[in-house]
């Protein structure tokens, strides 16, 4: 018996966060209708089959968001950036320093190529903040670096759900704010310091949402997928 076909909620995003390519295609074929957002990230494009991966993905309709976390000197930013412009692809990350966001914003051009600045990773909580040696919080570190990304002409900002409220008061209406560190309340927070729930990140400002592992590491993906779209549903 066929699956009732069910209509994908673009806001969820799903992280491919996984160790070769053939594992990631079986998750989006698990998935099949339940999701048309997922993230490429480091560890395929580690294995030299992201960026193939995420023509697959143009191919079939869906959007890619390339989690490349993009950081090094200016030039070699907007050089790595004009080529991803070029993919088709969605959303690209890039470390939340002035010069680096800049450096990308020049680099996508007129493409519709989104650029994110990742301000604080959702993994880290003060007392990793101090022991890296920043003197700031967080939350002050999130709200100086939303700042930043803003002036670089950035189109929005990766940050937990903690700091979308901020991130929305700070960029506005059409500001992008993608939040990690989601986590149903069925679900365990795994490395997650500032997780939220789906519903509670899109109340606080979020425009989009990456849920991974409650998702991709359930006995049944489409179904948790599924579940994961009713709580946001209720959210607009």
């Amino acid at each position: 018996m066929s699956k009732t076909l069910v209509k994908a909620d673009p806001r969820l995003i799903i992280p491919l966060d996984l160790p070769t390519v053939a594992e990631a295609r079986a998750i989006v074929e698990a998935l099949s209708d339940t999701v048309s957002f997922y993230k490429v990230g480091l560890e395929l494009f580690a294995t030299g089959g992201g960026m193939t991966l995420a023509g697959e993905l143009k191919a079939k309709g869906k959007q890619v968001f390339l989690d490349w976390k993009l950081h090094d000197i200016g030039t070699t930013v907007q050089r790595a950036t004009a080529v991803l412009a070029d993919s088709g692809c969605d959303f690209l990350t890039v470390h939340g320093e002035p010069q680096v966001m800049e450096a990308a914003v020049r680099g996508k051009g007129r493409s519709n190529l989104k650029i994110l600045a990742v301000t604080v990773l959702t993994s880290l909580s003060d007392p990793d903040l101090v022991e890296m040696g920043f003197s700031e919080t967080a939350r002050s570190l999130v709200e100086r670096r939303i700042h930043q990304a803003v002036a670089a002409g950035c189109d929005g900002v990766v940050a937990s759900p903690h700091e979308a409220a901020l991130a929305r008061s700070i960029g506005g209406k059409g500001f992008l704010v993608v939040t990690p560190g989601v986590r149903p309340d069925w679900s365990a927070k795994n490395d997650q310091a500032r997780a939220a729930t789906p519903a509670d990140a899109l109340k606080a400002g979020a425009s989009h949402l990456v849920v991974g592992r409650p998702i991709t590491a359930a006995n049944d993906p489409r179904e948790a997928a599924i579940r994961v779209a009713a709580e946001m549903a209720g959210v607009i």
